[in-house]
């Protein structure tokens, strides 16, 4: 495992989102769905390819908060250009389960 200073954690920004769109992402190698996110006015919406298939519908993703990393550069993914990574873990399965609060929180939160 690498080592990474407390200096190198800051420089990632991962914010708290709420999902309100979902849409099919056909062309994608894996199943994945095409997200919109809202994070607020600061940072308003963003898109994001995410490959969550297996565990969530469409209808179990719209107003669904999760955390995502807003500050990466965009990613093409196939015709598609993700803004930001929605983040996750995988289960036992190797299928992902989204990260996101308990309780509701303001669109936009960072995560400290």
């Amino acid at each position: 495992m690498t080592e990474a200073s407390f200096d190198d954690f800051m420089k990632i920004d991962i914010r708290l989102g709420t999902i309100t769109a979902v849409e099919d992402f056909p062309e994608a190698r894996k199943p994945a769905w095409k997200l919109t996110i809202d994070f607020g006015e600061a940072i308003g919406s963003k898109r994001s390819s995410a490959q969550i298939t297996d565990h969530y519908g469409k209808d179990d993703l719209i107003g669904r908060q999760v955390m995502a990393v807003v500050n990466f550069p965009p990613r093409q993914i196939g015709p598609f250009m993700s803004e930001v990574l929605t983040l996750g873990v995988a289960d036992d399965n190797g299928s992902i389960v989204l990260i996101g609060p308990d309780h509701p929180a303001p669109n936009g939160s960072r995560m400290h």
